[in-house]
């Protein structure tokens, strides 16, 4: 018995729905650290607010076509763990951060995405909305693949993998692989084409992971130095600051005979010292040996 696009597209689309899931989760780890540490560390809000506008794009673009029901139940979900990342990336951050992070969830989430819905609902007939509107997901979406463009070029020039976690590039490939099937299925293009791009891409991170990954190292102490050896310099450092003090105090500050005497002790004292630290260090080499 052969199976229907349409059940096949529905598998297709629950595969893409579990993975992406995962995927909006990967985060996660990175937002404990900042709640454990009160401190948004350094990291910006730009990719949850970007994420936060395609959720809100495909969503709008999902309830015009009818037909997509797979893709609102992701990026319902996408949308709403975006908001909680954005909150508390939000609460945490310095103040210089909050307004930025203002500033773009206003530029891009509140305006860009109200342009797009007032220019495509009010202004492009019923029969046209969707294909305009698609159109403008497609583009959206490819911008977004290409993303990935300045982490391979940057793990090209300092050949090392360690800015690209294999994982996430596994998941995000195999995302791509079930939403392209999931739009060739409906015969939507809007979806599946990105998703030609994100896979090869993706495919193009983990070869390069596989390339550049460079295996685990030892901190090793580095050849010739030695404990006795640190032990003689700081006898000697000891020493030449010794004196250097003592010559620079006999030098400046003007000295009677008692003082001169008492001096003398000093140093008599201080030499002592330095004879037994290095009689104390011989015996200990002596015992060792």
């Amino acid at each position: 018995m052969a199976i229907s696009q349409a059940v096949l597209a529905t598998v297709f689309g629950i595969l893409g729905n579990i993975i992406s899931f995962f995927v909006c989760l990967a985060p996660i780890p990175t937002f404990v650290r900042i709640y454990k540490r009160k401190s948004s560390e350094g990291y910006q809000s730009i990719p949850y607010v970007i994420s936060l506008f395609s959720a809100m794009l495909w969503m709008y673009y999902a309830m015009i076509k009818k037909d997509a029901m797979m893709l609102i139940t992701i990026n319902s979900f996408a949308f709403v763990i975006q908001i909680v990342y954005i909150s508390l990336y939000f609460f945490y951050a310095p103040k210089k951060e909050k307004t930025l992070t203002v500033k773009f969830v206003l530029f891009v989430d509140v305006l860009g995405f109200g342009a797009i819905f007032v220019l495509t609902y009010f202004l492009v007939h019923a029969n046209k909305r969707v294909h305009v509107l698609g159109y403008i997901c497609m583009v959206f979406a490819l911008s977004v693949f290409v993303a990935p463009l300045g982490i391979i070029r940057k793990v090209i020039k300092t050949k090392s993998a360690e800015f690209m976690p294999f994982g996430l590039s596994f998941f995000l490939t195999l995302s791509a692989v079930m939403w392209f099937f999931y739009g060739l299925l409906l015969k939507d293009m809007n979806i599946a084409l990105p998703n030609v791009l994100g896979f090869i891409f993706g495919v193009l991170q983990m070869i390069l992971f596989l390339i550049y990954k460079k295996p685990g190292t030892k901190v090793l102490e580095p050849p010739g130095i030695k404990l006795q050896d640190i032990s003689e310099h700081v006898v000697d450092v000891v020493r030449l600051s010794t004196m250097v003090c003592n010559s620079q105090m006999r030098t400046l500050v003007p000295q009677d005979s008692a003082d001169m005497e008492a001096t003398i002790d000093i140093d008599e004292k201080i030499k002592g010292d330095i004879e037994k630290i290095k009689d104390d260090k011989e015996a200990f080499l002596i015992s060792k040996n």
